[in-house]
């Protein structure tokens, strides 16, 4: 398979999974390494070593989150789920993904192995990667990303769009909350333009419900397959 070439400008659906399909987030704590890293490593400037600060007083990370740099890649959306995560990205420049992604998955590999005593690849293999670049992929995945915590939902199938809407709300690991308006991890993510093309939170949210209470999931996969 011929290999992505990142460009200047283009926004890019990132995803990995763990190896063998192993979890890869085992507690809040690992969850929040992980986000910690999506803005630790998103640095033009080497990282430092955030595994004893990942360990400790969470609140001793917010003077470093505020700190300023040089960013590699801007970060639309996010959703980690126990065994995988998407990430929609803007390239910033021609090798910011690549930089980056080699930081995140080197950075959170190391704190795992070392935290749960292992040797050896966590996810598998390179990070997948792809562009977007036709108008249903801006309509549709960030609520695909968003969605995917509804798999840990108990039959959500059989829930009411107000139970599946509460879930959602519920699951802190994304950027949805944030797109709400609801302060989660708002440093983490660039929001302006998808708010933009969307019309706003409030159209955001109406669109949730109006998507939760259709339940056209299988047809939000097949816009983006177009």
């Amino acid at each position: 398979m011929k290999r992505l070439k990142f460009r200047e400008g283009n926004i890019y659906h990132i995803y990995n999974r763990g190896v063998e399909k192993r979890t890869v987030f085992l507690g809040e704590k690992d969850y929040r390494r992980f986000i910690y890293g999506l803005h630790e490593f998103n640095n033009e400037q080497p990282a430092t070593n955030i595994y004893r600060l990942s360990l400790s007083d969470p609140s001793l990370f917010e003077v470093r989150l505020q700190t300023k740099r040089k960013s590699l890649v801007e970060i639309l959306t996010f959703c980690l789920m126990p065994n995988h995560y998407h990430l929609m990205i803007r390239a910033l420049s021609e090798h910011g993904i690549t930089e980056f992604m080699r930081k995140l998955g080197t950075g959170y590999t190391n704190y795992f192995n070392l935290k749960y005593q292992r040797v050896g690849p966590l996810f598998q293999g390179k990070f997948k990667a792809a562009l977007l670049e036709k108008e249903p992929h801006f309509i549709y995945l960030p609520y695909y990303i968003h969605f995917n915590p509804l798999e840990l939902a108990p039959a959500p199938k059989n829930k009411s769009t107000g139970d599946l809407d509460k879930f959602l709300r519920s699951y802190r690991w994304s950027s949805h909350l944030d797109y709400l308006g609801i302060s989660n991890f708002p440093i983490i993510t660039q929001r302006d333009f998808l708010l933009d093309y969307i019309g706003g939170p409030d159209q955001y949210e109406k669109n949730v419900v109006k998507m939760l209470k259709e339940r056209n999931f299988s047809d939000i996969q097949e816009a983006l397959l177009d």
